[in-house]
């Protein structure tokens, strides 16, 4: 993002309570994806789930997308390159990335490592999209990072000496990195290009490119069963998180620019706080609240202008 669109962005009038909403929100759906899919992890291999949720969002989204997509087709087709770079990372991959993690995981430690998204949109603005990057940011950025080490080494530094990682949470925070670089792709596209219709051909390209996992998932011997709580599973991802939840963040995103946007994803550990204790029974140590103490210390300074 050029100086000019970083300073249009700070310029943004305030959200009000429709505003608040839009962004509240999705953290909130996003948390119960997370539930969930540590939930069924046992029912649903991760990338037949990613592969499900998409195939149902599509059938969802495509009756309403279809005259936005024929409207728009001339720029799919003309960048078209464009349109895949944005969607490989923020469809493809986040959720698949997500989904296999915490096969290894808690949902805990994946929630406080989505809280990195934030401080990830900064430092890849700076770094890919020229954003200036202040002191007190830089400062915000080291903080958050000793926020994720101390999620990732689970509180032990010593295993940062014998590189000891949770391979989950290592997974994870992959998957973070490729949405911040979604969220940021995003205000490439012009406002001009309808959104529905957008995030719909996404979902159609994310389905063909799983295809060969998903065979090779299933010719491994992972399928899934078919019992009424992974079926529950399958519609939860692909309705609410996938539809609901990306919609709302795209429109937030539009309204007041993806810095503001993803300040609004440190909620998700909150909300998942509580989710993750009421239906997974997890137990929150201390390194807990020091990493995400540490993450939202960083994304704190990281937000002042």
């Amino acid at each position: 993002m050029t100086e000019t669109n970083q300073t249009a962005e700070q310029g943004r009038p305030g959200l009000g309570w429709i505003g608040l909403a839009v962004l509240a929100l999705p953290p909130l759906f996003w948390a119960g994806n997370f539930i969930v899919a540590r939930a069924a992890r046992g029912d649903v291999p991760p990338v037949t789930l990613s592969f499900i949720r998409w195939t149902i969002a599509l059938a969802c989204l495509l009756p309403f997308a279809w005259r936005y997509i024929r409207r728009d087709a001339p720029y799919y087709r003309a960048h078209w390159r464009q349109v895949v770079a944005v969607g490989i990372p923020g469809v493809t991959a986040f959720n698949t990335l997500v989904y296999l993690g915490l096969q290894y995981t808690t949902a805990t430690n994946g929630m406080l490592l989505n809280s990195t998204i934030p401080v990830l949109i900064l430092l890849l603005g700076a770094l890919l999209w020229g954003r200036r990057m202040v002191a007190t940011q830089a400062l915000g950025l080291i903080v958050s990072t000793l926020g994720v080490a101390v999620v990732i080494l689970h509180g032990d530094w010593s295993r940062l000496i014998a590189l000891e990682f949770s391979r989950g949470d290592l997974i994870i925070f992959v998957a973070m990195v490729c949405w911040a670089i979604y969220t940021l792709g995003l205000t490439r596209v012009p406002a001009s290009v309808n959104r529905l219709g957008l995030l719909t051909v996404q979902v159609a390209l994310t389905l063909v490119l799983l295809v060969p996992f998903v065979i090779w998932e299933v010719r491994s011997g992972h399928v899934p069963s078919w019992s009424p709580a992974a079926i529950g599973a399958m519609l939860y991802v692909g309705i609410v998180p996938s539809v609901l939840a990306t919609l709302l963040y795209m429109q937030g995103v539009a309204m007041a620019g993806p810095a503001r946007a993803g300040q609004f994803i440190h909620l998700l550990p909150v909300y998942g706080a509580v989710l993750s204790t009421l239906f997974l029974g997890e137990v929150l140590h201390l390194y807990h609240a020091v990493g995400f103490g540490l993450i939202l210390t960083g994304i704190v300074l990281a937000g002042r202008k």
